[in-house]
């Protein structure tokens, strides 16, 4: 069962759209100077204590966005932060295709009768959006004064490293003059760092739509195929568009048998643009832990529960809210579903990327494997056993070979292919 609908999905988007800056470029593959400053202040490893991390070394273009550490990824897959020793408690998401997540909200889906939450960032949703009405905004500010991460002291700190920077007047440029003045107000100057990240994150630069499966939608679209109505009975008729005949049927048992497109959904994205590979609604999938994570062994002032700690994703979140916090326990162990673009992007055949929020699976065919069989073989205890997803996986039937081709399909969502 589908979770929620793509239509209200991109009235949730578009309802938040509607404040954001106007890009300063008619050339749409061309920076914009917000877009510009954005980046600038992506890859700035300065605005870390002490310098040297930048958002970019945890979400790399080479690894699609996400950690380029195949030692790293191989093994706990959460990176280090600017400070020796203090590690964060998951992976790196990737940093693409995000900016179609709505603010965080419980809807209800009157097409699938469901109530859900949907939206925010971070895996457990905790960049809401309900500040900036910008989850992507809000969650570009958070690693900045994080102490497990770039560990800034506070946001005039990250303020003043961008007023001595080279771009400062690029961006006084863009938000005018004195919009660096952290004196009249800090805060709005912190969240002009985060809407200028978050443009760059939006840019054609991070979100390409580049792939081979972009070039076999473009041409299925020009066809009068909707490839989101690919099925057992018609799969045959999208032969020839653009991916090889096993990767088409990887496609039609992603849609079908697989239940992928249930949560990786293959409707267009809210513009029309090719399917983004999510319907940023949150779940838990019955995901062991990763045993390897550095988190379990930080010291007590940031781990005080040591091995025992779990990843309780959505829930733990609402917990500490006012208006949701009744809902906690239905979301307990939740995590966010990610777009599946780029999954498979590395920078060389033999580099190791990590899966799930907490990296304990290392290749595509682990993660297929596991939501194929997770009910009838033996696999380590889910992390958090409460609400685990029973509808979508645990026991598909899928053969050897169908698990193949639909890590086969997903191959095609790398960026790059169409130059």
């Amino acid at each position: 069962m589908k979770k929620i609908s793509i239509a209200l999905i991109a009235l949730l988007f578009l309802a938040f759209c509607a404040g954001e800056t106007v890009q300063d470029t008619e050339n749409p593959q061309e920076l914009s100077k917000l877009e510009s400053l954005g980046k600038k202040l992506f890859f700035d490893a300065n605005l870390s204590s002490p310098p040297g991390q930048a958002c970019a070394t945890c979400h790399a273009p080479s690894a699609g966005w996400t950690g380029p550490d195949s030692e790293i990824n191989a093994e706990g897959a959460v990176y280090e932060g600017a400070l020796k020793g203090r590690f964060g408690n998951r992976k790196p998401p990737t940093a693409a295709y995000a900016g179609a997540s709505p603010i965080l909200a419980y809807v209800q889906d009157e097409d699938n009768d469901e109530e859900v939450f949907v939206g925010g960032m971070f895996w457990n949703g905790r960049a809401s959006g309900w500040d900036l009405q910008d989850p992507v905004a809000e969650q570009a500010q958070g690693p900045f004064l994080n102490p497990l991460e770039q560990n800034m002291a506070d946001s005039l700190a990250v303020v003043t490293v961008v007023q001595k920077s080279e771009y400062a007047g690029l961006f006084e440029e863009v938000w005018g003059e004195g919009s660096l003045d952290a004196e009249k107000d800090l805060k709005a100057v912190y969240d002009r760092i985060g809407r200028s990240i978050a443009a760059y994150e939006r840019s054609f630069e991070v979100n390409p739509y580049s792939s081979k499966f972009d070039a076999f939608w473009k041409n299925a679209n020009e066809a009068g195929k909707d490839t989101a109505l690919i099925d057992e009975e018609n799969w045959e008729q999208y032969k020839g568009m653009g991916l090889s005949e096993d990767e088409t049927e990887g496609l039609m048992l992603f849609a079908t048998k697989g239940l992928c497109a249930e949560c990786h959904v293959l409707t267009p994205g809210p513009h029309g643009e090719p399917p983004l590979f999510t319907d940023f609604t949150y779940d838990n999938l019955g995901t062991p832990r990763n045993p390897d994570n550095p988190f379990y062994t930080m010291d007590s002032e940031w781990n005080p529960d040591g091995a025992a700690w779990k990843d309780l994703g959505l829930g733990e979140f609402l917990e500490g809210t006012e208006k949701y916090k009744d809902h906690a326990a239905a979301n307990m162990g939740k995590q966010k579903v990610p777009t599946l673009r780029n999954v498979d992007l590395r920078p060389e055949e033999d580099f190791v990327k990590a899966f799930m929020h907490n990296g304990v699976f290392k290749s595509l065919k682990e993660v297929v494997h596991f939501y194929n069989a997770r009910d009838v073989e033996e696999f380590p205890p889910p992390e958090v056993a409460e609400n685990i997803n029973v509808d979508e996986l645990g026991d598909l039937g899928l053969t050897e070979r169908e698990e193949d081709l639909i890590v086969l399909f997903m191959t095609t969502l790398s960026d790059g292919y169409i130059k």
